[in-house]
């Protein structure tokens, strides 16, 4: 089993959007009972709610099944129980490494997309460019399927 956890800064807008995501595209290959998702926030402030109404949105256009999520912030247990740590963006990488026990490599998704023009995933909380925020999380998600199917075979 392949474990794989997606990190920003609130977990309310990002994270929760490619948990989603990634969790469909791990579906519709039938890939899950070999890859478990999960998301979560630096900062416990949203703890126990939904994603936002524009995340929401968004992937309810998309046909993409959120209901289930919410909130939570990061644990150091979750640095030992995930082979992934997939973040955002710089700030959030940065924040993740210092965090991070020295051993633990932490990535940021669109370090997977094929051809991303972008390094970070801006966050749609304040850009209100949550379509965009999509597209780019979309991205970075088939490219880290990608990697770890060529990885687990």
């Amino acid at each position: 089993m392949t474990h794989v956890l997606f990190v920003c800064l609130g977990n309310i807008c990002r994270s929760p959007m490619a948990e989603a995501v990634f969790r469909h595209l791990v579906k519709k290959e039938g890939l899950q009972q070999q890859i478990s998702i999960d998301s979560c926030g630096i900062g416990g402030w949203h703890a126990g709610e939904r994603p936002h109404n524009g995340t929401q949105k968004v992937l309810t256009q998309k046909g993409i099944a959120h209901d289930s999520l919410r909130a939570r912030q990061i644990s150091r247990q979750d640095f030992s129980d995930y082979d992934y740590i997939v973040c955002m963006d710089e700030e959030n990488l940065s924040e993740l490494n210092r965090i991070a026990p020295s051993d633990k490599k932490v990535y940021r998704l669109l370090d997977f997309a094929t051809d991303a023009q972008e390094q970070n995933v801006e966050d749609p909380y304040y850009t209100g460019r949550f379509e965009y925020v999509y597209e780019l999380v979309q991205a970075g998600c088939q490219g880290l399927l990608e990697e770890i199917k060529a990885q687990k075979g």
